[in-house]
C-alpha cells in the first residue's frame, strides 16, 4: 500500500494543492483543517508522514505549531514531522528540528524538495506493520525464466540469515527484491531499515548508522539512534554499497564481523542482530581488483548472490509491467478504463529502456497524463519516451532521433560503463566478441584503458 501523508493545515486550498501534489507522487494524502482535531487524525490515521502549518491563528509566530509538534511526538516518538511555514525564520526552523521534527520547508514550497524530502525520510523508516507485510515474491510483476528463478532463490533462502547481494543495473528493481526477502523471513515482524550509502557523505557516515550522543561533535544537541539500532532484530538493507569510502568500509566490516557497534561519543559496545542485505549496480569483484572494495567485506555481504536482468533481456515483461502501472495510475488520477493498444504492446516490447524498470515506470505515467483517450498507441507513448532522455543517460533510442551509428556508439559506451571497461563483460552484454567489440572501439576512437 502507498505510503500515506497527513496534511495538516487551516488553509483548505493548501491542503488541496498538497492532496494533488501527493497523489501525482504516488502518496495517499489525507488532510485536516482544525488544530483541535488533528491529534485524534493521527490517532486514526496512523501516516507514515505528516506536513504540518506552524500557524493556525492570525499570530504568526509559530507557537502554535511546535505545540501542536511536542503533542503529536509525545504520543508517537517516532512520527516523522516536516514543518510547514509562510513565515520562515532561521529560528523557527532550529527550534522546530530541537523538537524533534525531520525536515522544514517554507511556503511557497518547491514540489520535487518537499517529494524529495518525503522519499528521504520514507526511506530511512522501519518497515510498516499491518498490510504492507503482505509484500511477497507475487508482487514482483514478470514471468521471464531469468527472473524467475531469481525469485525462487530468494524466496527459498528468505527464511533463512544467510547475507544477500542483490546486482543487476540501476531501476531493476533490487530494493523490492529485498523488501520481498524480509517480508518471506522470520524477522518479518521487525525493522526493514533502508540506507541508500550512496547518498551519507563520509564524514557523516558513523552518526547515521551508530547513531551519536549529545555533544558527541559540535551539532550533536541530541542523542541520536543509529540505522543499526533502528534495526536490531530485523534487516538492514544497504544500498549502493559499491560507493561506500575505503575508510568506512572498514567500520561497516568490524560491526558485520563482531555484531558490535559503538556510538560516536560513547566508549560502550552495543550488540546487534541484524540480517544483511545489500545492493550494488557495480561489479564489485572488479572493484577488488582494482583495490578500491575490500575483498573480506565482499565475503561476508555475498553468501547468496542474486542478480537481476535488465528489462531489455525479459522484453515480454515489459507488457506486464504496463498494465500493473496502469491499474496503480488509475486510481492515482482517478481514471478509468486505460487500455493498451496492441500495437502499443508490440512497439514497447522493442525499446532499450536503459533505465529499466524505473524508467518504464516513468514513461507510462506521462503518457497517462498527456494521453487524449483512454486507449494508448505506440504514437502516445513514442512522443513521451523521448522526454526520458535524462533516464535514459541522454539518449533516445526512438527511430529518427539518431542514427544507427549512433545508437550503436551509445550502447558501447553505456556497456563499457557498467561493466567498468572490463572489456569481457561489456562484449558478453552487448552480444558480440572481444574481438568484435575492439574493432568497434577502434573504429570510434574509444580508449577503454581503466
Amino acid at each position: 500500500m502507498e505510503p500515506l501523508i497527513l496534511i495538516i493545515d487551516d488553509d483548505e486550498a493548501v491542503c488541496a494543492a498538497l492532496r494533488v501534489v501527493m497523489r501525482r507522487a504516488g502518496f495517499r494524502a489525507e488532510s485536516v483543517q482544525l488544530f483541535r482535531k488533528a491529534p485524534q487524525r493521527v490517532e486514526e490515521l496512523q501516516p507514515d508522514v505528516v506536513l504540518l502549518d506552524m500557524n493556525f491563528t492570525v499570530d504568526t509566530s509559530g507557537r502554535q505549531g511546535l505545540a501542536l509538534l511536542k503533542e503529536l511526538l509525545a504520543a508517537q516518538p517516532n512520527l516523522p514531522i516536516i514543518l510547514l511555514t509562510g513565515w520562515a525564520t532561521v529560528q523557527l526552523a532550529v527550534e522546530g528540528m530541537k523538537l524533534g521534527a525531520r525536515d522544514f520547508m517554507a511556503k511557497p514550497w518547491d514540489n520535487k524538495d518537499l517529494i524529495r524530502s518525503i522519499r528521504d525520510i520514507l526511506a530511512q523508516a522501519p518497515a510498516r506493520t499491518g498490510e504492507d507485510k503482505l509484500l511477497d515474491f507475487n508482487h514482483i510483476i514478470g514471468q521471464d525464466p531469468a527472473l524467475l528463478e531469481v525469485l525462487d532463490t530468494a524466496r527459498q533462502i528468505a527464511p533463512t540469515n544467510a547475507s544477500v547481494l542483490i546486482t543487476g543495473e540501476s531501476g531493476t528493481g533490487k530494493e523490492l527484491i529485498a523488501e520481498a526477502i524480509h517480508a518471506g523471513s522470520k524477522r518479518a515482524d521487525e525493522a526493514f531499515v533502508k540506507v541508500n550509502l550512496g547518498g551519507i557523505p563520509a564524514t557523516l557516515f558513523e552518526s547515521e548508522m551508530f547513531g551519536h550522543i549529545k555533544g558527541a561533535f559540535t551539532d550533536a544537541r541530541a542523542d541520536r539512534q543509529g540505522r543499526f539500532a533502528i534495526a536490531n532484530g530485523g534487516t538492514i538493507f544497504l544500498d549502493e554499497i559499491g560507493d561506500l569510502p575505503a575508510a568506512n568500509q572498514v567500520k561497516l566490516l568490524r560491526v558485520l564481523q563482531e555484531q558490535t557497534f559503538e556510538v560516536l561519543g560513547s566508549s560502550q559496545q552495543q550488540r546487534v542482530d541484524v540480517r544483511i542485505i545489500s545492493a550494488t549496480n557495480k561489479q564489485l569483484e572488479n572493484l577488488v581488483r582494482q583495490g578500491s572494495f575490500r575483498e573480506d567485506l565482499l565475503y561476508r555481504i555475498n553468501l547468496i548472490t542474486l542478480h537481476l536482468p535488465p528489462l531489455r533481456q525479459r522484453p515480454g515483461d515489459i507488457p506486464l509491467l504496463v498494465e500493473h502501472f496502469l491499474r496503480r495510475l488509475e486510481q492515482t488520477y482517478e481514471r478509468s478504463d486505460l487500455e493498451l493498444a496492441s500495437s502499443a504492446r508490440e512497439w514497447l516490447k522493442r525499446q532499450a529502456f536503459p533505465g529499466n524498470i524505473r524508467q518504464l515506470r516513468n514513461v507510462v505515467e506521462r503518457t497517462v497524463l498527456l494521453a487524449k483517450t483512454n486507449l494508448l498507441t505506440a504514437e502516445d507513448f513514442a512522443r513521451n519516451l523521448s522526454s526520458s532522455r535524462e533516464a535514459a543517460g541522454g539518449i533516445s533510442f526512438l527511430s529518427g532521433d539518431i542514427s544507427l551509428e549512433e545508437m550503436e556508439l551509445a550502447a558501447i559506451k553505456r556497456a563499457l560503463s557498467i561493466h567498468e571497461n572490463n572489456i569481457t563483460a561489456a562484449a558478453k552484454s552487448l552480444g558480440i566478441t572481444r574481438s568484435a567489440l575492439y574493432r568497434r572501439l577502434q573504429k570510434f576512437g574509444i580508449d577503454h584503458a581503466t
